[in-house]
C-alpha cells in the first residue's frame, strides 16, 4: 500500500475518531460542566470586585463623615456671634462664610447619602451572588460526574480507534504526519484531499508550478491557500 493510501486510511479512521470527539463536545453532559464550571470563574471574579468596591465606597464614606465632622466643628464658632459683632467684627462677613459653610454641608449630605445607597445596592447585589455561587458550588461535583461517565462511555470506542490509527501511522512519513497532526489540532478537515485539474479540490485555489512537478513524482504537497495535504490520484 503506497504511503498516499496509508494517509488516505488513516484519515477515514481518524473521521471517526473526530465524529466521537465532536459528540462528546456538543453533549449536554459537556454544556453544562462547562457553563457551570464557567459560571463559577466569573462570579467568584465578580464577588472580589464587588468586595473592592465596598471596601472603597466605605473608605470613601468615611472620609466623608470625618469632613462633615470637621465643618460641623467649625460652625460652633458661629455661637459667639454677637459677641464677635459688639466687639466690631464685620456681621456682614461671617454671615457670608456660614452661608458657605451650609452649603458645604447639604453637599456632604447628599454625598454621604448616595454613598449609603451605592453601598446598600453593592451589599444586596454580593449576598444573592454569593448565594447563587454556592448554589452552583454545590451543584459542580454532580455534572462533573456526569460529564466524566459520558466521556468514559465513549473510551472503549476511542481507544480502539486510537490503536488502529497507530498501526496506520506506522507506513506514513513521520513528518507528514505530524503536519497531518498540526493541522487536525487546527481544526482542519479533511486534512488531506485529491487535486482535480491542477488545483485543491476543497478551496478550488490553482496549484503552483513547484507544486505540480511535486504532486508529479507522488509527493504530498500543501495548499498555499487552506493548508490542506493534496495529492494526485
Amino acid at each position: 500500500m503506497s504511503q498516499i493510501a496509508r494517509l488516505i486510511e488513516y484519515q477515514q479512521k481518524d473521521s471517526e475518531l473526530l465524529k466521537i470527539e465532536q459528540e462528546i463536545s456538543n453533549s449536554e453532559e459537556r454544556k453544562k460542566f462547562i457553563q457551570t464550571q464557567s459560571y463559577i470563574k466569573k462570579a467568584s471574579d465578580k464577588l472580589d470586585k464587588l468586595d473592592a468596591q465596598a471596601q472603597g465606597v466605605t473608605t470613601h464614606l468615611d472620609a466623608l463623615k470625618e469632613s462633615y465632622g470637621e465643618i460641623t466643628e467649625t460652625l460652633k464658632d458661629f455661637e459667639h456671634l454677637d459677641e464677635l459683632v459688639e466687639s466690631g467684627a464685620d456681621l456682614s462677613f461671617y454671615q457670608r462664610n456660614a452661608a458657605q459653610i451650609v452649603e458645604k454641608i447639604k453637599a456632604l449630605k447628599s454625598e454621604i447619602a448616595n454613598l449609603i445607597a451605592s453601598a446598600k445596592e453593592i451589599a444586596e447585589e454580593y449576598k444573592n451572588l454569593k448565594k447563587n455561587v454556592i448554589a452552583a458550588q454545590k451543584q459542580y461535583p454532580e455534572v462533573q460526574a456526569a460529564y466524566r461517565q459520558f466521556k468514559q462511555s465513549k473510551q472503549e470506542q476511542t481507544d480502539k480507534i486510537t490503536a488502529e490509527l497507530e498501526e496506520i501511522a506506522k507506513g506514513i512519513d513521520p513528518e507528514v504526519l505530524r503536519k497531518y497532526q498540526t493541522k487536525r489540532s487546527e481544526r482542519i478537515f479533511p486534512i488531506i484531499c485529491e487535486i482535480k485539474h491542477d488545483r485543491c479540490s476543497k478551496c478550488g485555489i490553482e496549484l503552483s508550478i513547484a507544486d505540480k512537478e511535486e504532486v508529479a513524482t507522488g509527493k504530498v504537497v500543501e495548499c498555499e491557500n487552506c493548508h490542506r495535504l493534496l495529492f494526485n490520484a
